[in-house]
């Protein structure tokens, strides 16, 4: 897993627990997974499908720097699906992972359209 981006965690980025609020952590994970589909895609229309289960495995407090990282998964007709890991910066501790999260390329009227990427993999090399 590749982690693409930092975020500094503030005052306006906790809960009541004076720990960071979830939403925000999610509105992080969605516009960098949604700008690593563009990039994969090379498409500016891409929308979110679906995220799967949420493991908020433990915390970050004011001062953190965490990093998000993803994986690219899956490529489909239409799709391209990641998976998700947040960790702490420094202790490496993971804050929040998720399995799948998956963006659709769409047209002009929302609907979803090929994209015409195709997921390649290193061909397997034979042993002599």
């Amino acid at each position: 897993m590749k982690f693409y981006s930092r975020k500094l965690i503030r005052p306006e980025d906790l809960n009541a627990n004076n720990t960071l609020f979830g939403g925000q952590l999610l509105k992080w994970i969605d516009e960098e997974a949604g700008i690593y589909s563009m990039t994969k895609l090379g498409s500016g229309t891409v929308v979110t499908k679906f995220i799967s289960e949420i493991d908020f495995v433990s915390s970050a407090s004011q001062g953190d720097v965490i990093e998000i990282g993803l994986q690219l998964m899956a490529i489909g007709k239409t799709s391209v699906t990641f998976k998700c890991q947040v960790r702490n910066l420094l202790t490496k501790d993971i804050i929040i992972s998720i399995d799948r999260i998956v963006f659709v390329n769409v047209d002009a009227n929302g609907r979803p359209t090929p994209h015409g990427k195709i997921l390649i993999t290193k061909p397997i090399e034979s042993v002599v």
